[in-house]
C-alpha cells in the first residue's frame, strides 16, 4: 500500500534526526556543530512532514494522540509567537543568527519534532527502535570522545580545537548526555530481557558514560544521576514483581545500586576525587555563565518593565546588558555578553514574562501527571509498559536539567522528541486517538487536503529558506580564515547576500575599517586609493547602520556605527565626530553598567581635543568600576595633558597597585616621577626669583 511506503520513509527521516542528533555535525567545514545539527533537524524534521502528509492523502484518514500534554507544547509555541510578535527586535526573536536556541522558530521547531514522534514512534517496536539507536549513537559519542581526550589535533577533523571540544554541545552538555546514557542504560538492563552480550555492551557504555561525567566533573549532572538512579533503584525494588519478563522474577537491582554509590563517593568527596580524573587528562572546565541568582536579578528588572510577554524570544543578551548587577563589574566577566541565564528555562522566563512561566508549568505538571499514571496506575490495571515509562523518565531527566543548566540545542531537542514518543506510546495503550476520516465526506475533504497542501508548502519553503540561510555560514567563517583583503570582502559579501543580519553586517563593516586603515597606512595615496577610501568607509556606515536596522536594541550594533564614524572623524570627515558620540551614547544607554564604553567614549573625545567631555566620561567608567586599570590610565594622560603631573602620577601608580606585573605601567610611573621630581624645583626657583625682585 502507497501509504505505509510513505510512512516508512517518514519514519526513517524522522528516525535519523532524533538518533543521530548528538553526533552529527559536518566535519572540515568549519561550520560550528550546533548549527550543523540545526540542518539535520530541519531537512529530516521538513522531509518526515511532508511524507507523513502525501501518506494521509493517500488513505484518507488522520490519527492524531488525544493527548493534553501534547496540546498544551502547542500552547508553550503559542506563547512564543505571540512574545515574538511584541518584541522589539522581531528578526532576533523569531529566527535570530541561524535558528538560535530560544527563538520562536526553535521552539516550534521543537514542537512539530514532538507531534511527529508522537504520531509516528507510537507503535512498541517503533519506540524500541529509537531507544537503541540512542544507545548506539551514545556508544560512537563516548568512544570518538575518549580518543579525542588523547589525540585532539589528529581527530579535530577541521571544526574542533581543545580535547573539551566535543562534537555534541558544551563541555557541560555533554556531561548532562553522559548522565542521560547512564539512566538509559540502566533502564535497558534493569527492565528489558536482553541477550548477555547486550548485558555485557550495556555495563561496558554506563562504565563509559560514568568515566564522562567523572571527567566533566559537573556537581549539577551528578545530582540529577543521583536522584534519577535512586528512582530507578526504589522502582525495581517495589514493582519488580509486576514487571512481564521472561523470567518474572524479583532481583536485586545491583546496577542501580552500585551507581548511587558511586554518585554518592563523587557527592560526598568534593574535589579530592571529583577533580582526580580531570587533572590527570589536563582538562580545565571553565563553565562561564550567570548564577541563577544573577539571572533572577535580571528576571525582576525585566518582568517589572515587560510583565506579561517578557522581553521577547531570544533576547536575554540585551536584557543581561540593560540590567546586570553591578557586581559582576568587580569580576572578570564585566564585558561579557551572555545569550542565556544560569538555565534554558529561567532564561525563558525572562524572554516571554508571565505567559510563558505559565505555559511552561503548565506543560511541566501535564507531563509529571500523565507521566504518574503510567508509573503507578498501570500496575493495578496489569498494563505494565516499561518502554511508556523509560520516555517518560528520560524526558523529565533532560527537563530538569534544562532548568538548572543551558543544555543546548541537542539535549533539549531530545527532551522534546522523547516527551513525543512517550505520548504517542500512552496514548496508543490507552486507546486515546482523535480519528479523522476525510475522503467520505466532500466538506471535510476541501478543507482535510487544503490544510495538508499548506502544511507542505510551508514545510518546503521554510525548508528551502533554512537551507539558503545555512549556506551563508560557511562565506561567513571563510572571511576569518581569508589570506587576502579581496578574499575577505568576497567571503563577506556573498554571506551579507544569502542572509543580512547585524552580525554579517558588523563584520562587514570591520572588514572595510581594515581596508580603510591598511590604505591610510601607505606613505602616499593616488587617486585611486582615495577613491577606494571614500568607497571603503561608505560601504563601512551602510553596513553598519544596516545592523543597527536589523536589531535596534543590541548595543554591540551601535559600537560598531560608533567606530565607523570614530575613523572617519581621524579621516577629518565633516560631522564623524559627532556622529560616533553619538553612536556610542545610545550604545552606553543600551548597556549603561559597561564601563568599557564609557572609556571609549573618553578615548574618542581625548583623540578630537575635548578635554571637558573626556574626563567626565573617564570619571564615569571609573564610578562603574574602580579598578579600571585602562580608565585610570586614560584619566592620568588627561592629567598630564593638563600639565598636572601629580594628578597624572597619582592615577598612574592607582593603576600599577591594581597591575602590579605590567611593565608597560610600571615604565609609565617612572616617567611621571622623572617628571614630578623636576617640576617642583623649576616652580621654587621662579618663586624665589619673584621675590627677590620685589
Amino acid at each position: 500500500m502507497l501509504s505505509n511506503i510513505l510512512d516508512r520513509i517518514s519514519f526513517y527521516s524522522l528516525f535519523v534526526v532524533v538518533v543521530l542528533l548528538p553526533v552529527f555535525f559536518l566535519p572540515f567545514t568549519k561550520i560550528p556543530v550546533d548549527i550543523s545539527k540545526g540542518l539535520l533537524l530541519i531537512i529530516g524534521l521538513s522531509i518526515s512532514l511532508i511524507f507523513w502528509t502525501v501518506a494521509r492523502f493517500s488513505d484518507g484518514k488522520i490519527v492524531l494522540p488525544k493527548s493534553w500534554l501534547l496540546l498544551s507544547g502547542f500552547g508553550v509555541a503559542l506563547v512564543f509567537l505571540i512574545s515574538a510578535l511584541f518584541s522589539s527586535a522581531l528578526k532576533i526573536s523569531f529566527f535570530g543568527i541561524m535558528l538560535d536556541t530560544g527563538t520562536f522558530y526553535f521552539i516550534l521547531a521543537g514542537v512539530l519534532l514532538m507531534f511527529l514522534s508522537s504520531v509516528i514512534f507510537k507503535e512498541i517496536k517503533n519506540a524500541k527502535m529509537v531507544l537503541w539507536g540512542i544507545v548506539i549513537s551514545s556508544a560512537v559519542l563516548f568512544i570518538f570522545q575518549s580518543l579525542r581526550l588523547f589525540i585532539p589535533n589528529t581527530l579535530s577533523l577541521g571544526i574542533l580545537g581543545s580535547n573539551t571540544d566535543n562534537i555534541l554541545g558544551s563541555w557541560n552538555a555533554l556531561g548532562v548526555f553522559a548522565g542521560f546514557s547512564t539512566i538509559i542504560s540502566l533502564f535497558v538492563i534493569e527492565f528489558l530481557s536482553i541477550t548477555k552480550i547486550k548485558k555485557i555492551l550495556l555495563s561496558i557504555l554506563i562504565l563509559l558514560s560514568l568515566i564522562f561525567v567523572a571527567i566533566v566533573n559537573f556537581t549539577t549532572v551528578w545530582w540529577i544521576l543521583g536522584i534519577f538512579t535512586l528512582i530507578i533503584f526504589v522502582y525495581k525494588v517495589s514493582f519488580a514483581s509486576m514487571i512481564q519478563t521472561v523470567e518474572n522474577k524479583r532481583s536485586f537491582p545491583i546496577y542501580s545500586f552500585v551507581v548511587i554509590m558511586i554518585t554518592l563517593l563523587f557527592l560526598t568527596a568534593g574535589q579530592f576525587v571529583g577533580g582526580f580524573l580531570p587533572s590527570r587528562l589536563g582538562i580545565s572546565n571553565f563553565d562561564i555563565r550567570p548564577s541563577f541568582s544573577a539571572t533572577m536579578s535580571v528576571a525582576k528588572s525585566t518582568l517589572a518593565h515587560d510583565p506579561i510577554l517578557g522581553a521577547g524570544p531570544n533576547r536575554f543578551s540585551q536584557m543581561w546588558a540593560m540590567h546586570k548587577p553591578v557586581a559582576i563589574n568587580l569580576s572578570s566577566f564585566w564585558n561579557s555578553s551572555f545569550d542565556n541565564g544560569s538555565g534554558l528555562l529561567p532564561t525563558f522566563a525572562i524572554t516571554t514574562g508571565a505567559l510563558g512561566i505559565l505555559s511552561w508549568l503548565i506543560f511541566t505538571i501535564l507531563l509529571f501527571i500523565s507521566g504518574a499514571k503510567s508509573f503507578f496506575s498501570s500496575h493495578r490495571k496489569k498494563m505494565f509498559s516499561v518502554e511508556t515509562v523509560i520516555f517518560f523518565v528520560m524526558s523529565l531527566y533532560l527537563l530538569f536539567a534544562s532548568f538548572f543548566y543551558v543544555v543546548g540545542p541537542t539535549i533539549f531537542l531530545l527532551m522534546f522528541g522523547f516527551i513525543g514518543i512517550y505520548i504517542g506510546l500512552s496514548s496508543n495503550e490507552n486507546k486515546k486517538e482523535i480519528q479523522l476520516l476525510f475522503l467520505d465526506d466532500p466538506r471535510k475533504s476541501f478543507f482535510s487536503i487544503l490544510t495538508l497542501i499548506l502544511i507542505m508548502i510551508v514545510s518546503a519553503s521554510a525548508c528551502f529558506k533554512y537551507i539558503e540561510r545555512f549556506a551563508s555560514v560557511s562565506y561567513f567563517q571563510k572571511t576569518f580564515s581569508a589570506t587576502t583583503m579581496e578574499n575577505a570582502e568576497s567571503s563577506i559579501n556573498k554571506a551579507v547576500s544569502l542572509y543580512s543580519n547585524d552580525l554579517y553586517l558588523r563584520t562587514y563593516a570591520q572588514v572595510y575599517l581594515s581596508k580603510i586603515n591598511s590604505l591610510v597606512s601607505k606613505n602616499s595615496l593616488s587617486e585611486k586609493d582615495k577613491a577606494d577610501l571614500k568607497t571603503s568607509f561608505d560601504q563601512a556606515v551602510s553596513s553598519a547602520q544596516l545592523a543597527e536596522t536589523f536589531d535596534k536594541t543590541n548595543y554591540l550594533n551601535y559600537e560598531s556605527l560608533g567606530s565607523v564614524y570614530n575613523t572617519g572623524s581621524t579621516l577629518g570627515i565633516a560631522e564623524a565626530y559627532d556622529m560616533a558620540i553619538e553612536s556610542y551614547e545610545k550604545a552606553s544607554s543600551l548597556n549603561p553598567l559597561n564601563p568599557g564604553i564609557k572609556l571609549i567614549l573618553a578615548q574618542v573625545a581625548f583623540g578630537n581635543k575635548n578635554i571637558k567631555d573626556s574626563k567626565v566620561y573617564a570619571n564615569e567608567a571609573l564610578s562603574l568600576k574602580q579598578d579600571y586599570v585602562d580608565a585610570l590610565i586614560v584619566l592620568s594622560q588627561i592629567a598630564k595633558n593638563e600639565g598636572n603631573n601629580r594628578d597624572a602620577l597619582s592615577y598612574a601608580e592607582r593603576a600599577l597597585s591594581f597591575a602590579p606585573q605590567n611593565q608597560n605601567i610600571s615604565q609609565y610611573v617612572n616617567s611621571l616621577k622623572n617628571i614630578t621630581v623636576t617640576t617642583p624645583v623649576v616652580e621654587t626657583t621662579t618663586k624665589d626669583t619673584t621675590q627677590k625682585k620685589q
